[in-house]
């Protein structure tokens, strides 16, 4: 993490690791995720709250731009929203 951005990585393989992921507030954020298996459900990432859905393709990074404007706590999940995390903005 900079002062300009932060970045984290998430990789996508029955569940997400890591599965809490903490931003601080005000300065831009994305997260990469990147799916290593074909587990079925695990083929789309989304989040109402954080307003992103994303197909994964396996071994492909997809980067979400996460909104840092507002303290709290925000879930994601997969496709058929049986594996959650959470984005964590303080």
């Amino acid at each position: 993490m900079s002062e300009n951005k932060q970045t984290v990585d998430v990789t996508v393989a029955g569940g997400y690791k890591p599965d809490v992921i903490q931003l601080k507030q005000g300065i831009p954020a994305e997260i990469n995720f990147k799916r290593i298996n074909d587990q079925g459900c695990l083929d789309v990432v989304h989040s109402d709250a954080l307003h992103f859905s994303e197909k994964l393709p396996v071994d492909v990074v997809k980067t979400v731009q996460i909104p840092t404007d507002q303290a709290g706590e925000f879930e994601f999940s997969c496709g058929m929203d049986m594996f959650h995390g959470k984005v964590e903005v303080k």
